[in-house]
């Protein structure tokens, strides 16, 4: 065989070689791609029931789109090929990111979803709180158990979900109360509970719900100074004056509490606050109404684009990330508070666009 027909069958199959090695080899890193969007105002396209449900109190009709957006992510076992993940750098609408910043320290698929449920949950909680605040709807707290140990002294007498009214005869309002209390007995000496049980459990709560539990302490086992317990673990849970149900299902993470609040603040005012316009947007909320970042930011705009958004509400601290890759047509608002957003759209309602706060200012 000639020379230069050698070297070309050998290039030839070098080059086959890699593509094969590059099709096998695994990468560890995740891919991020736009996910579903929600209008909070409407409906689940699945069982046709409203996202946001309120119960006695007053609602007013809405209109337009307040819509949440997620991000779809491969589970925590997939590991693409490096071929595919050169594909997703250069495509705009996946995000490539390393396998570790998505599941940190080997998280599983299982412990993903429970973390993303329970951050959902708490996510849930804060953007009532924060709207019905907005609102000046005044909000309660309740002390609550949240978790029982397991063959602990209360196992099977407290459950999760109890309010917790007083211990020994003493008034709780703080949970720290709930273990200074116990720490004044003895380990081996009893303990008296004043709880509403869980079942009973209601926003105008009754004194005749209340039962007295009582639980024989034991010795801590920890690496802490000896002392009494007894084996749960105290929180305090907000009470709110009516009932606010969000429906979703199949969603984690606190990336929606933002537009959640958003949704909750329509539907109790008057006003029809987005006038009829399509906003989408992202944000974790707190208690006081302040918006955190996000991650996934850019799928998130491509998805609400997608969707038919003219407005997209960005955390402040993600608007320099959002700059560098909003699709056409969409603006970007930038949102630091609860407060801010109900702000914006009063302005997008009156067409005032110069007034609202944009990422490049």
């Amino acid at each position: 065989m000639p020379r230069r027909s050698a070297t070309m069958l050998a290039a030839t199959l070098l080059l086959i070689g890699l593509l094969c090695a590059s099709v096998l080899f695994k990468v560890p890193f995740t891919e991020m791609s736009p996910g579903p969007t929600y209008n909070t105002l409407g409906v689940q396209d699945k069982t046709g029931t409203p996202v946001i449900t309120i119960t006695g109190h007053e609602t007013y009709p809405t209109s337009g789109h307040l819509n949440m957006t997620t991000v779809q992510v491969t589970g925590a076992n997939y590991q693409p090929s490096l071929v595919s993940a050169i594909v997703g750098w250069i495509r705009d609408d996946v995000l490539v990111v390393p396998h570790d910043n998505v599941y940190p320290q080997g998280q599983t698929d299982q412990e993903a979803q429970q973390e993303n449920a329970e951050q959902f949950a708490s996510s849930e909680d804060s953007a009532k709180t924060a709207a019905l605040k907005q609102l000046d709807i005044p909000v309660g707290t309740e002390v609550i158990v949240s978790a029982v140990t397991a063959g602990g002294p209360s196992e099977g007498k407290l459950h999760a979900g109890d309010q917790i009214v007083a211990v020994d005869g003493v008034a709780i309002t703080d949970r720290a109360q709930v273990a200074e209390q116990v720490t004044r007995h003895q380990p081996g000496e009893t303990v008296v509970f004043t709880v509403v049980p869980h079942a009973k459990a209601s926003a105008t709560p009754d004194p005749a719900d209340e039962v007295q539990v009582p639980v024989v302490t034991a010795k801590s086992e920890d690496d802490g100074p000896e002392r009494a317990v007894v084996g749960i673990t105290p929180s305090v849970d907000h009470v709110y004056p009516f009932k606010i149900d969000i429906g979703l299902q199949d969603v984690g993470g606190p990336s929606a509490g933002l537009m959640f609040a958003l949704g909750i603040v329509d539907k109790l005012t008057p006003t029809d606050l987005t006038g009829g316009k399509f906003v989408a947007g992202t944000g974790t909320i707190d208690d006081d109404g302040a918006v955190g970042p996000i991650g996934g930011i850019q799928m998130k705009l491509i998805a609400a684009r997608d969707k038919g958004a003219e407005y997209f509400f960005t955390p402040a601290d993600n608007c320099a990330e959002a700059s560098k890759g909003t699709p056409s047509g969409l603006t970007l608002v930038k949102v630091e508070n609860l407060d801010g957003a109900v702000k914006a759209l009063d302005s997008i309602r009156s067409g005032d666009e110069a007034a609202l706060p944009s990422c490049g200012k």
